[in-house]
């Protein structure tokens, strides 16, 4: 294909991981081309769904089709083939890709493992079809339960086969690694190396384990209560109760399936106690057998738990029947596991080398930015000088769900604030792992004495007795502030729990304003489908007087470039140029004069319309010479009325992504969350931290 770049992949066998892999690939292209489609020449069958296809489209957002998304079943293929009719086959392929490459600028295509044709077949359907399109091939090898020699050899064949049939051979991916022949597979490698790049992804068992939505699916169960979360649960084994409450209770084991006949009262209620008591472990959810329901005095009793519920399902099968199916699921990845994707992510990302990858695809010369290229970049450069985070408000559960994200793909070290003993316990009920984060309680901290000495120092002269300051440090914001002043912590994120005030008091109190910026402010990351724009300031200062107006474009500019944005500065006002008169207006003509003046090396325009700052049709009209108007980046509004309104009805109308308010002004990062802030709205303010972690002198 000449038009486009692709890459075909493929495994060799059934249950290799193929998933994982253009996962892990489709969130590279994403980063880096505007429009990427995922294609899939054959599927299985035509009859339902394929599997792969849902994901990718669900979870990548992709904007094709799902018959876009496809050509042939199997049996298609082998009908055309035993046909003669190759040639058929290929020339509609192609036309197929073709029109593909009018709307994509990439296109991921993903083959059927090569076990799924006939064994008649005499050749590799799948280095058929991406000789005939042109595209680099990546195999893809299943390495479980099999010895590093084996491996290797079947490496070095594999390589042969695909040089001499005339591919261009990308790169393989050896996945589902034993970790005992991880080490001795690195070393074949290493002394008897192969002529392209090979990626080794460890097996992981929590990739390989059902989770109880699988489960209720294979089952085509009732879900009678419980958390609709929950049902992500990992069901790492099976326990069929069918003895004595004290034989039962012992054999239980952290993330068991119980299933149970549902007339065994007894066994539900044990089971309900054990999943609320602390030193008991977490079972995944209770089966009921049998096509029965408590009855109703029970029912009101155990919805009566207010906690995280414990999933309930009820199938009409029998105790046998039910644990047989249970046993034969196979374990898959949907667009809601949302815990296994991060792993397979967090995987995926430590494994494979990003530059290669990116430096062997076709080049595509695009200023584009989506969505997904800015926040690939915010973890990309996050992870690259990793950082750690302070999260104050270990409370809330989405602030436990963004951490284990973080951690999970690895992108900063989280320090959470907060009884150990409960917040392990809540983690715990949500089924999460956090055992890399770090835990430090203020009210028993050794710092906090530290802590309370250096406040009174920096607030005495201003009447703060040290009783006070002693207060000061349990609460976790002031606390928190505290660690990223002293070094403890590299930056802070807050907000979910508590106001904008109560986040930005204790930075103005302790950590202070640069020497170069007289006042905090704010700006929104606004990303749009193909670009990303820089709102300021949305959040913080009511009624800026020019000087301050000036400071907030200065103070924007300069977080632009640190998130790879060229500035050009919009002072946004209700006319353009010399067109209108009033008192805003003046305002922001002095405030543009100001940066000129002070910052020559900027690129700004002001007073200037939205409309004239973004359009260059319109741009064309009102400043024809300017070199900001229609190709404006950062928009600077003239009050927090302005800026507020304008940046939620973008936000909410056109369903742009807003990442912000990212505070900016201070000697160190902290940032503020919004009260109804989303987990991926935590997960991305985090990564803007640590960058602007990195950036802080």
């Amino acid at each position: 294909m000449s038009k486009t770049s692709s890459l075909y992949l493929a495994s060799l066998e059934a249950s290799a991981g193929s998933l994982i892999v253009s996962m892990g690939l489709m969130e590279l292209l994403k980063s880096r081309y505007a429009k990427v489609a995922f294609f899939r020449p054959v599927i299985i069958n035509k009859e339902k769904n394929d599997d792969d296809i849902d994901f990718m489209r669900e979870h990548f957002r992709l904007k094709q089709s799902y018959e876009e998304s496809l050509l042939y079943s199997v049996e298609e293929v082998e009908k055309l083939i035993a046909e003669e009719r190759l040639d058929t086959l290929v020339e509609t392929l192609i036309s197929h890709c073709r029109t593909l490459e009018k709307q994509y600028d990439f296109i991921l295509i993903q083959g059927l493992p090569r076990s799924l044709f006939s064994k008649t077949l005499d050749f590799d359907i799948n280095l058929f079809l991406a000789k005939n399109l042109n595209a680099p091939f990546i195999p893809v090898f299943n390495a479980k339960n099999k010895k590093s020699r084996e491996l290797y050899d079947e490496i070095k064949i594999e390589e042969d086969i695909i040089h001499n049939e005339g591919v261009s051979h990308f790169a393989t991916f050896i996945n589902r690694i034993e970790t005992s022949q991880l080490k001795a597979l690195k070393q074949l490698l290493n002394d008897h190396p192969t002529n392209v790049a090979n990626y080794l992804l460890p097996e992981n068992s929590e990739l390989d384990t059902p989770s109880l939505r699988e489960i209720k699916k294979a089952l085509n169960a009732e879900m009678l209560l419980g958390d609709e979360k929950a049902l992500n649960n990992v069901v790492k084994q099976s326990k069929i109760a069918a003895m004595s409450l004290e034989h039962y209770l012992p054999r239980l084991k952290e993330g068991s399936l119980v299933i149970v006949p549902a007339d065994r009262i007894d066994i539900i209620l044990a089971s309900f106690v054990s999943f609320y008591a602390k030193d008991f472990p977490n079972i995944a959810g209770i089966i009921l057998t049998g096509g029965l329901t408590p009855n109703t005095t029970m029912m009101q009793l155990l919805e009566n738990f207010h906690m995280i519920e414990l999933p309930i399902i009820s199938v009409d099968s029998d105790t046998y029947e039910t644990a047989t199916v249970v046993h034969n699921v196979r374990a898959r990845i949907t667009a809601k596991s949302t815990r296994k994707i991060a792993l397979a992510k967090g995987i995926f990302e430590s494994c494979v080398s990003s530059e290669h990858i990116v430096q062997g695809l076709k080049e595509v010369h695009s200023s584009v930015t989506t969505p997904m290229m800015f926040t690939y970049t915010l973890f990309e450069r996050a992870r690259q000088h990793r950082k750690r985070i302070v999260l104050p408000e270990s409370g809330d559960e989405r602030i436990l769900r963004a951490a284990e994200i973080l951690l999970r793909r690895d992108i900063v070290d989280i320090i959470l604030l907060g009884n150990r003993e409960e917040i392990e316990h809540h983690v715990s009920l949500l089924g999460l792992d956090l055992s890399k984060a770090t835990i430090i309680d203020p009210e028993d901290s050794p710092l906090k004495e530290k802590f309370t000495q250096k406040f009174f120092e920096l607030r005495r002269a201003k009447g703060l007795s040290l009783d006070a300051a002693r207060d000061a440090m349990v609460h976790p914001n002031y606390f928190a502030t505290m660690m990223v002043h002293l070094g403890k912590a590299d930056g802070m994120v807050s907000g979910a729990m508590h106001t904008t005030g109560d986040t930005i008091r204790p930075a103005l109190q302790i950590i202070k304003t640069k020497e170069t910026a007289q006042i905090v402010s704010s700006v929104f990351f606004m990303c749009l489908e193909t670009r990303v724009l820089v709102y300021g300031d949305c959040a913080i200062n009511l009624e800026p007087n020019a000087e301050e107006l000036a400071q907030i474009a200065i103070s924007s500019a300069e977080t632009a470039l640190l998130f790879g944005i060229e500035p050009r500065i919009a002072m946004l006002s209700y006319s353009t140029g010399r067109s209108g008169q009033g008192a805003t207006v003046e305002k922001v003509r002095k405030a543009t004069e100001i940066v000129k003046s002070g910052h020559p090396e900027l690129l700004i325009e002001g007073p200037i319309q939205y409309d004239a700052a973004i359009d260059a049709d319109v741009a064309r009209t009102k400043l024809p010479q300017s070199s900001v108007a229609g190709q404006a980046t950062i928009f600077i509004f003239p009050d927090l009325n302005t800026g507020n309104n304008t940046y939620k009805a973008v936000q909410r109308s056109a369903g742009v992504i807003a990442i912000g308010p990212v505070l900016q002004g201070l000697k160190k990062p902290l940032n503020d969350l919004s009260r109804g802030c989303s987990v991926d709205d935590i997960v991305n303010t985090v990564a803007v931290t640590a960058i602007q972690a990195q950036g802080s002198k």
